[in-house]
């Protein structure tokens, strides 16, 4: 799925991620930076406040890791594809080596 993600995509989501992270403030403390409360119990904050903060937090790393983990196996993909490319094409310039020189020993 990730392969075929466009990088400007790519590229949205990290940036979102890395500003998610950064409007939630300190964990816990009520409302985040971001401009928006985050909830009732995120803007109350306490222990709930606290306890959500934590899970979101905990969320967005997962998810940051699962995106991480997605864009490494898209770009051992194309380095894959590419080797594989590189060695057809390498055996296209060995068949017409081959040939030019059935053709000089003919000539």
């Amino acid at each position: 799925m990730a392969r075929f993600l466009h990088p400007d995509l790519r590229n949205f989501l990290a940036i979102q991620l890395r500003m998610s992270s950064e409007q939630l403030g300190e964990l816990g403390r009520g409302a985040g930076k971001g401009g928006g409360g985050g909830g009732s119990i995120r803007e109350a904050g306490g222990a709930f406040g606290k306890r959500q903060a934590a899970e979101e937090e905990t969320y967005f790393k997962k998810k940051e890791k699962e995106q991480l983990a997605a864009l490494r196996q898209h770009h051992q993909e194309e380095i894959d594809h590419h080797k594989k490319e590189i060695e057809r094409l390498q055996q296209e310039i060995r068949r017409h080596e081959d040939r030019m020189g059935k053709l000089k020993h003919d000539g």
